[in-house]
C-alpha cells in the first residue's frame, strides 16, 4: 500500500521526488538515490550468495528474487543517464589506480566523505576551536604530560579522492512504476528489505547453515510438521441414493 503523501506527489505531477521529504510512513524519508542504492545492495547480495553452494535452497530462492528485482531496476534509466555515464566513464579512465580498468559506471559505488561534526561546546565565539584539555586539578608531572596527550594525533595516510558526480535521479513516475512492478511497497521499503537480505547472507555464511547437522536427528522427528498431516483431505461427495 502506498502512503498518501507519495500518492499526492504523483497527483501533483512533480517530476522528481524531493530527498528527505516524508514518505507518509513514520521514520521513513524519501531516499536521495534509490536506483544506485538498490543496484549496490542487489549486486553485493549476489556476490555473497555465490559463496553458498548451489544446492542450498536459500541461495536458490534469494538469488532468484534478487536477480528479478535487479533486472527491474536496471530496466529504468533516469533522464540524462547516457551523458552522465560518458562523463563517469572518462573519470574512471583517468583514475585507474582507484577504479581499476574497464569498469562500467553502473558498477562503481562511491563512498562519500562526510564533513566533520563539531560540538558547539568546543567552539569559541569567534569560531575558533578551543584547545582540548583535561578536567580537574593536575599535579606538576601530569601538567607536563598534558600537552603531549592533547597534541598527539594519529597518523592516517591520505587516500586518493575523486570528485564524483552523482547519478541523475529517477523521475517520480519511474519510481512509481518500479514500485508497481516489484509490488513490495514504497521504494524506500524495498531498500530496507534489500539491506536486510544483504545482512542476512552474512549470517548464513557465518553459520554455514546449509551443512548437515553434527548430530543427526532421530528418525521421524520432523514427521509431525510435515505438510497435510493434520488437516483432513477434501471430503468425498455423498453417494447418490438408489
Amino acid at each position: 500500500m502506498k502512503s498518501t503523501s507519495r500518492l499526492f506527489a504523483v497527483v501533483k505531477s512533480e517530476r522528481f521526488l524531493t530527498p528527505g521529504n516524508p514518505t507518509g510512513l513514520t521514520g521513513l524519508l524519501t531516499h536521495p538515490a534509490p536506483r544506485s542504492q538498490l543496484i549496490y545492495l542487489y549486486s553485493s547480495t549476489l556476490d555473497k550468495l555465490s559463496k553458498i553452494p548451489e544446492h542450498s535452497v536459500y541461495r536458490q530462492s534469494a538469488e532468484a528474487i534478487t536477480k528479478q528485482r535487479l533486472n527491474i531496476i536496471n530496466g529504468f534509466k533516469p533522464p540524462g543517464y547516457e551523458e552522465w555515464a560518458q562523463r563517469a566513464k572518462q573519470k574512471i579512465n583517468e583514475h585507474p589506480n582507484i577504479f581499476g580498468k574497464d569498469r562500467e559506471p553502473s558498477t562503481v559505488f562511491m563512498s562519500a566523505q562526510l564533513t566533520e561534526e563539531r560540538d558547539q561546546r568546543d567552539v569559541q565565539w569567534d569560531n575558533r576551536k578551543q584547545p582540548a584539555g583535561l578536567e580537574g586539578t593536575r599535579t606538576a608531572e601530569e601538567r607536563t604530560q598534558q600537552s603531549a596527550v592533547v597534541t598527539k594525533a594519529a597518523f592516517t595516510p591520505e587516500a586518493d579522492t575523486v570528485q564524483w558526480e552523482n547519478e541523475p535521479p529517477l523521475e517520480a513516475s519511474q519510481i512509481a512504476e518500479i514500485e508497481d512492478k516489484i509490488g513490495a511497497g514504497l521504494i524506500e521499503e524495498i531498500i530496507q528489505v534489500a539491506d536486510g537480505e544483504n545482512q542476512l547472507v552474512d549470517t548464513i555464511l557465518e553459520s554455514r547453515s546449509w551443512e548437515d547437522l553434527e548430530e543427526k536427528p532421530p528418525q521421524g522427528q520432523w514427521d509431525y510438521f510435515a505438510r497435510d498431516q493434520h488437516t483432513p483431505g477434501t471430503q468425498e461427495p455423498p453417494k447418490a441414493k438408489s
